[in-house]
């Protein structure tokens, strides 16, 4: 299925820092490359805020959205879990209501790794790198039964779990090795001792 008929697009925007009362006591996350940095790929605040002024015509990116870099740092991408816009940098893409019932969203957030490197081998270099967006209006995104939407969700869930799980725990272990070591090569490099 065509990458517009899953998804409803809207371009991001940064409200004028000129008007402080589009910034000034916001509560509504506004995006941007280091939220994505600072707190991973699943966001439900910003660092940034803007208030309601600072939204053109009221239409935020509505949660369980996605916003996906087609400019400068290309391809980075985040599921947002809260009503909130992103900077121009980004795209965002909103399941079409009426697939709702079709679609797994944590299917499409597992999917959007491979939208990632479409985008970063279809750019356009015309004064700065964009995703070329006409070839991406037509990418095929595959929509797979419900329950095979599940299936795939729960093996990649077990992945990503297991990654994490390592990245968090591989230092400790490394650290503790470490300590080992130490202390047996202590043990055994102490001949003083053994000699006394």
């Amino acid at each position: 299925m065509p990458i517009t008929e899953v998804f409803e697009m809207r371009n991001g925007y940064t409200p004028s820092k000129n008007k402080p009362e589009y910034w000034e006591g916001g509560k509504i996350p506004w995006f941007r490359m280091e939220d994505i940095r600072q707190n991973g790929r699943i966001l439900s605040d910003s660092i940034q805020h803007i208030t309601m002024d600072g939204v053109k015509k009221g239409n935020l990116f509505k949660a369980n959205s996605f916003i996906l870099a087609t400019t400068a740092t290309i391809g980075e991408h985040a599921l947002v879990i809260a009503d909130s816009l992103a900077n121009q940098q980004f795209t965002n893409l909103s399941v079409r209501k009426s697939l709702k019932d079709r679609i797994i969203i944590k299917f499409l957030f597992h999917y959007m790794f491979i939208i990632d490197d479409w985008c970063k081998n279809n750019v356009n270099i015309s004064g700065f790198a964009s995703v070329d967006m006409n070839k991406f209006k037509k990418l095929e995104i595959p929509i797979p039964p419900i329950e095979e939407q599940s299936r795939i969700v729960a093996i990649l869930d077990r992945f990503e779990s297991l990654t994490t799980s390592l990245q968090h725990g591989l230092p400790a272990e490394i650290a503790a090795r470490r300590q080992q070591y130490e202390y047996y090569r202590d043990k055994l490099l102490d001949f003083k001792r053994k000699t006394a």
